[in-house]
Order: C-alpha cells, then sequence, then structure tokens
C-alpha cells in the first residue's frame, strides 16, 4: 500500500490568514471591546455545542477499560507537562518567553476528540474506547488544564495566578456553557445530528475570532518585535521533539503494559494530541489578551503537526492490519 504524506489543512491557511489580517489591521480601542464581546459569545457557543454533542451513551461504551484511559491520561496530563516543565528549565532561554510559555501551555492541555476517534478508526483501532478516552479528557481538562497553569504558569495568569475570579470566569465561559448543552440534549440532539457541519463551522470560527483578537491585541503591543524567524524555527522543532517523544513514549508503553494491537492505536492517538478547538478559547479566558498572541502559536503549529503525522501512522497501523505477517507498530 502506498502511503502519501497528507498536505496543508485548510484550516492552518484560513489560521495563517487570520494571523496576516489581525498583523496589518489589528482591532483596538472600542472595536477590540466588541471583538472580545463576540468572541467571548462564539466561546460560549462552542462549548454549549460540545457538551450538546457529547452523548452519555458513548461516554459509558468502553468506560469499563479503564487501564486504557489511566495511561492515555497520564500522558496527557503527566508526561506532556513533564516534557514541557523539562524544555522551560534547559531550553527556555533559547527563544521569545512568550512563545516558551506557549509550549508549556500546550504540554497542559486536554486531548482532542474528533481527530483522536478519527485516526483510530482509520488506524483499526479500538474505536468505542478511544471515543471515551478522548471525551473523558477533554471534558477532564475543563478543570485540570486551569490547575496546572496555576501551578506551573501562574505568574502569567491575569492576576497572577487561579484566583477565585478565574475560577469564575472558567466557570461562566467554559464549564456553565457546556453543562447547559449536555442538559439541552433532549431538545438539541436531533437538530445537531440533523446539521453535523454546524459544528466544525462554529468550532473554526471561534478559533479565528479568538486568533484574531489575541494577535491584535499582540500587534498593538509590538509582538512582530519581539519574535523572530528564529524562533519560529525553534518553536517548530520543539513541537517536532514534543511529538515525537510522546508517540514513542505511548508505543513503548502499550506494549510494556500487555495491551491488544487495537488498544494500542486508540493509546497512541489519544495520548499524543493536544487540543486546538479547546486551548485557544481557554488561553484567551486564562491569560491577558496582549500575551495570547504569541502564547498559542506553538499550539497552532503542533496542531498542523500532529495531523500530518498521525495521518501517516494511522496508514501505516492500517496497511499492517490488511498485511499480518508485516512487523506490527509504528517506527
Amino acid at each position: 500500500m502506498r502511503l502519501r504524506v497528507p498536505g496543508l489543512d485548510p484550516f492552518l491557511l484560513l489560521l495563517i490568514g487570520t494571523v496576516a489580517v489581525a498583523s496589518i489591521l489589528p482591532c483596538r480601542g472600542q472595536g477590540a471591546v466588541a471583538f472580545g464581546w463576540i468572541t467571548n459569545a462564539a466561546i460560549a457557543l462552542l462549548f454549549f455545542l460540545h457538551g450538546a454533542k457529547l452523548s452519555r451513551e458513548a461516554m459509558l461504551t468502553g468506560i469499563g477499560h479503564w487501564r486504557l484511559h489511566l495511561l492515555v491520561a497520564a500522558s496527557t496530563f503527566v508526561l506532556f507537562p513533564v516534557l514541557g516543565l523539562a524544555f522551560r528549565s534547559v531550553g527556555g532561554g533559547l527563544m521569545n518567553p512568550g512563545m516558551v510559555a506557549g509550549v508549556l501551555f500546550l504540554c497542559l492541555l486536554p486531548s482532542t476528540v474528533q481527530s483522536s476517534i478519527a485516526f483510530t478508526s482509520i488506524a483499526k483501532g479500538n474505536v468505542p474506547a478511544a471515543v471515551c478516552s478522548a471525551t473523558l479528557s477533554n471534558v477532564a481538562g475543563i478543570f485540570i488544564t486551569p490547575v496546572l497553569v496555576g501551578l506551573f504558569m501562574g505568574a502569567r495568569v491575569k492576576g497572577g495566578g487561579i484566583s477565585l475570579h478565574s475560577i469564575e470566569s472558567i466557570a461562566l465561559q467554559l464549564l456553565l456553557p457546556f453543562l447547559a448543552g449536555h442538559l439541552s440534549r433532549p431538545l438539541t440532539a436531533t437538530f445537531l445530528a440533523r446539521h453535523k457541519t454546524l459544528m466544525g463551522r462554529v468550532d473554526r470560527s471561534s478559533i479565528l475570532l479568538v486568533v484574531y483578537t489575541a494577535f491584535s491585541a499582540a500587534v498593538v503591543q509590538g509582538i512582530w518585535r519581539k519574535v523572530s524567524a528564529a524562533d519560529l524555527a525553534m518553536v517548530l522543532a520543539v513541537d517536532a521533539v514534543l511529538l515525537a517523544a510522546v508517540l514513542c513514549a505511548t508505543t513503548w508503553a502499550a506494549r510494556a503494559f500487555g495491551f491488544s494491537r487495537e488498544d494500542e492505536i486508540a493509546i497512541v492517538f489519544c495520548g499524543s494530541k493536544k487540543s486546538l478547538a479547546s486551548g485557544v478559547p481557554m488561553a484567551g479566558v486564562l491569560f491577558p489578551a496582549a500575551a495570547v498572541g504569541a502564547m498559542i502559536v506553538p499550539l497552532m503549529l503542533f496542531h498542523q503537526m500532529q495531523l500530518m503525522v498521525c495521518a501517516v501512522l494511522a496508514a501505516r497501523y492500517a496497511a499492517e492490519t490488511e498485511t499480518p505477517a508485516a512487523e506490527s507498530g509504528p517506527a
């Protein structure tokens, strides 16, 4: 089977275009205030739809596979943060401080849902377990990520740490809409099933709004005088090392603990992802507007990198499943 390396995600091109527009025409003054309110409303709608989309049946299917879920959670909320802290200690002086903080913030985020499940399915892995594990990670991240950010990045958080005000902001902007959406399922589930593209459009629109607002504030503060091409190249290299390290670690751990091949696939794809859809709104809630622009650059680049690399790995897993005599697992 001949494998093709996927091209650029069209959404990445939209992100780059949004950054370019914000760099040339940043919103200022009352315009920035208006965009802030619109962005907050879009984020609330996004998390409402995430809650409405979450099926209890999907969570219950495979929830008994607790060893798999623990390993994925350990990769997402233990291994990644340890790697991020190690980079900050050893290589923190190699690039712009805002991007150093962005690499650490990337490491504290939950896993994705859609792409984790999609790649597990393509690779012929344990899809029910992937659905449950990715969903649990994403929901738990609403609580765990702000706590980790407060512990390891407290000086950069609005107000200097995870204060009562920070918790209230997270609850009002993220958790409350999410719970309201989930409770609305008897009324909204049928509508969302008929309009499956709505979720993707709201997802992308919300992220683009946050990116435009964040980069506008960063441009006003002079981000492009502080961030160099060398910084961007270093971020790409660090993202690549992070992704490679976690892919190798999750593959090794799945085999060391005796998981089946199908379970290994779910562990590798759920445990190596970081969520752009959750990360960008969380950054907008947790950090000052002027700091968000530089901080989300590592996440934007990691998002594209994980899609490209995992697409190749998924195709390889699938090819090896179809040819049992082939040597198992990704190189």
